[in-house]
């Protein structure tokens, strides 16, 4: 097509679409001479266009719809669990701003890059160094849902002719939803076919995983299936559980375990779209004081060097059946940094299911046994 030629939007064709497997929180759609609509949460709208010349921006496109060019330079991520995505393709020269501290870092790699200067902090999502970024030629925002809290912001960045993706990886309820997205990214960096690779690759890892999960759960006399509670306790006491149908509950599942609190009636007060809430120690008392494993999300409050420190923070905690048995666990390795670790994410959760102690295997990157 000729460059000078215009071109209108509503002309082009759709010719196809990516064909998603496990991700339900956006949607590709590929159109003529080579334009990509990206759809966002079925309502934010991208296009991205050519890698040419000859890609010019649609005349008659509609205000709803961002526009954004391939292989972006001079990203701002705002969104810390979409790093290790670009790190996975190999991208991360292309980041060079954050709105995530070093020492708030569990990807080394982003970490490093702060110590050699190679990866900016630019203030909080809320408020970035909108000038600097300016000044500094930005490509690209990619932001989280939070950016909607502060809309003020978001409406900054686009004024200066940023353009802001939202991304909602967070919001999938399945490991390998969340995974997937790194088809999205790939498309966005020109690395399709190093995304779709190690995608099918994780895929085929998990499969297998889970095949096996079952034949070696332990039996602790009540069920086949160990029962898992995963949770953190507040400087208030407040537990902070996972919601049934979020991210862990399903990667317990296909560790092989039950997540415990899948089949209560929980009353989440907050109304909200958050993936966890609050509990009450006695309402979690009753249902997690037999449960076969507990797990500790050290990330959120701060990790447990023992099982002391756990009886420290309430002593209900003595009367639980997995306290009693030393099978608790604290998770020292933030699992939202790591969204391409599926498949060690499953090995490792599968290990404490099965008996095993994570410390010597691989599992001892996310989760530390307890004694």
């Amino acid at each position: 097509m000729d460059e000078n030629t215009p071109i209108q939007w509503t002309d082009l064709i759709k010719t196809d679409s990516m064909d998603l497997t496990y991700a339900t929180q956006f949607a590709v759609d590929y159109y003529q001479d080579d334009y990509t609509l990206i759809t966002i949460a079925g309502q934010q709208k991208y296009l991205l266009l050519p890698d040419d010349s000859a890609g010019n921006i649609p005349e008659d496109l509609p205000d709803d719809i961002v526009v954004l060019k391939r292989n972006p330079q001079r990203v701002y991520i705002a969104s810390s669990s979409c790093m290790d995505f670009w790190r996975e393709l190999d991208e991360l020269d292309a980041v060079w701003f954050t709105s995530t501290k070093r020492q708030d870092w569990d990807l080394p790699e982003a970490a490093e890059r702060m110590t050699d200067g190679d990866l900016e902090f630019v203030g909080k999502y809320n408020a970035p160094d909108f000038e600097y970024l300016l000044a500094e030629k930005c490509g690209l925002a990619v932001e989280n849902t939070m950016i909607y809290h502060t809309p003020d912001t978001l409406e900054k960045l686009e004024s200066l002719g940023i353009p802001v993706l939202v991304e909602y990886s967070s919001y999938e309820e399945s490991p390998l939803g969340r995974l997937e997205w790194i088809r999205l990214w790939g498309l966005l960096t020109g690395r399709e076919k190093d995304a779709d690779a190690f995608f099918d690759e994780q895929v085929k890892q998990v499969s297998k995983l889970m095949e096996t999960a079952g034949s070696s759960a332990i039996d602790n006399g009540n069920s086949a299936v160990p029962r898992i509670v995963y949770f953190s306790i507040n400087a208030n006491g407040v537990i902070r559980v996972p919601k049934p149908s979020s991210y862990i509950p399903a990667l317990i599942e296909m560790a092989g375990g039950k997540y415990a609190l899948a089949d209560a009636d929980l009353t989440d007060d907050s109304q909200n779209a958050a993936s966890s809430m609050n509990m009450q120690m006695e309402d979690f008392y009753v249902l997690a004081k037999d449960a076969d494993v507990l797990i500790y999300n050290g990330t959120i409050e701060g990790n447990l060097a023992s099982i002391d420190d756990l009886i420290a923070k309430n002593a209900l905690f003595k009367d639980f059946s997995a306290v009693k048995n030393h099978r608790v666990w604290c998770q020292d390795g933030d699992l939202f940094q790591h969204p391409t670790a599926v498949a060690e994410e499953v090995a490792a959760f599968g290990e404490v299911i099965a008996g095993q102690d994570a410390n010597e295997t691989d599992g001892g990157k996310f989760l530390q046994k307890l004694e």
